[in-house]
């Protein structure tokens, strides 16, 4: 049996649940998302927990399990809660503000990029460097981040761009620094 498959987990308070024999359907306070089943795994809902049943025992089964479990854990915990990503905009000149419902960014390049949110994503920015990915999913909220972040990822000598906020950078030392240091 899968550790983590065969946990239950308990539905918050506001939730509502509709399992079907293909489909787990999940809404709550910050929106309603959907997760379809594999036709070996049932899910059942009793006294107020959600329990994943597998209906054989081959490798890809208990793979399977484990993550259907992960995947209805996150579902409940985004609409009950939500999931957010920060993510801080460094470097000399570079700002982010927010358009109407979307994200413009100077960072470097000739031009401003505009970022457009994905259906079900919330994008905020607090002061010009910080930009907040929120949102209910979260794979779409981790996503969206990523994407973000990769229009100008961090430069190991300068230390300058999108990064996670959290993420520690190592910074690399230049040519000239490699010299310096060998003497």
């Amino acid at each position: 049996m899968s550790r983590i498959g065969k946990l239950p987990i308990l539905i918050p308070k506001g939730v509502k649940v509709e399992v079907t024999d293909k489909e787990v359907k999940v809404q709550g306070v910050k929106g309603s998302l959907s997760c379809e089943l594999h036709s070996s795994l049932k899910v059942v809902q009793k006294d107020g927990n959600l329990t994943v049943n597998r209906q054989g025992d081959e490798k890809q089964l208990r793979a399977l399990h484990g993550l259907t479990r992960s995947l209805l854990a996150n579902m409940l915990h985004g609409v009950s809660e939500g999931y957010s990503k920060s993510l801080l905009v460094t470097g000399m000149g570079y700002r982010a503000a927010k358009q109407g419902g979307q994200i413009s960014l100077n960072i470097g390049f000739s031009h401003p990029v505009v970022i457009k949110p994905v259906p079900g994503i919330e994008i905020d920015v607090e002061g010009t460097n910080k930009i907040v990915v929120k949102g209910a999913d979260k794979q779409k909220v981790g996503q969206t981040a990523a994407d973000i972040r990769g229009i100008r990822p961090p430069d190991s000598y300068k230390g300058k761009g999108i990064l996670y906020e959290g993420e520690r950078l190592k910074l690399k030392l230049g040519k000239a620094g490699k010299v310096a240091a060998k003497k």
